[in-house]
């Protein structure tokens, strides 16, 4: 049995460590971020929609671009949460220099804490962008701290990397290797970044898990949220299996290819 104390520890000392490295690499493009470039993909910038004016929250923001996107399309406020010092640092940075620091605002904290972290605070979009579940063991407790920020009338919004891909092999993506309804951590020890795979780095261990989709909407609407939508995308970002190629800017299965979800999204309302 893996404690909190245990897989948090790892888990922060990997991502703390890797911070710089991504700060400086081609993957984020802070200076072309800086000149105006980069933003939230697109599809996701169509499910959530007009944000002007809006309070949003960004959980497990990392380095705050995707949150600083969301102010330069018009939100009132944005508020990142991170438990990476160094990420939140880099964030809070970006924000001055962008002159968006009167909008936003980067914590400090465990997503499992963000409910005490921001005040009690609601909001009227809560988001959730990809790669983040993974490194959380209990989707039940983060849907209970991600709904409880959802003011009245608002939503939150999730966009993730299916966790069927987390189950196929990687040469072939059509072998089942490791079991979808599983409570287990995936533990990893391997040098590198996916920005750059030969970094040389020193903390490693890092403990990722599995959430099935019919878990994350379940706990959802445990939570009193209501499911306004739930889209499965047999397409994603990146080269999460051997076989996927990449087209027209997104990876792909080959054509004529038996196709499985790679990503999917969700939209959760508070009446």
């Amino acid at each position: 049995m893996t404690t909190d104390s245990a897989w948090r520890d790892a888990n922060r000392a990997m991502w703390d460590e890797r911070v710089p490295i991504h700060a400086a690499s081609r993957f984020y493009d802070q200076d072309g971020f800086r000149a105006g470039g980069g933003d939230v993909n697109a599809f996701e910038a169509e499910e959530v929609g007009d944000v002007t004016g809006k309070r949003l929250v960004h959980l497990q923001c990392h380095m705050g671009q995707d949150t600083l996107s969301w102010a330069r399309r018009g939100a009132a406020e944005v508020v990142g949460l991170d438990f990476s010092e160094p990420a939140v640092a880099v964030a809070r940075g970006l924000a001055a220099e962008l002159g968006l620091a009167n909008r936003a605002s980067f914590v400090a904290a465990d997503v499992y804490d963000a409910k005490e972290a921001l005040g009690e605070r609601t909001f009227d979009v809560v988001y959730t962008g990809l790669g983040a579940l993974c490194w959380l063991p209990d989707a039940e407790r983060w849907a209970d701290v991600a709904a409880s920020l959802v003011a009245p009338g608002g939503f939150l919004y999730l966009a993730e990397f299916h966790p069927l891909v987390d189950v196929l092999d990687w040469d072939t993506g059509t072998r089942i290797e490791r079991s979808y309804l599983h409570g287990e951590p995936m533990v990893f020890d391997e040098p590198g970044t996916y920005t750059d795979g030969d970094a040389e780095t020193q903390s490693n261990l890092n403990f990722q898990w599995t959430h099935p989709v019919s878990e994350v909407v379940s706990a959802l609407a445990r939570n009193g949220l209501r499911i306004e939508f739930l889209h499965e995308f047999d397409w994603t970002l990146f080269q999460h299996l051997g076989p996927v190629e990449q087209r027209e800017g997104r990876y792909r299965w080959p054509e004529g290819a038996p196709r499985t979800p790679l990503m999917y999204s969700l939209k959760a309302s508070r009446v």
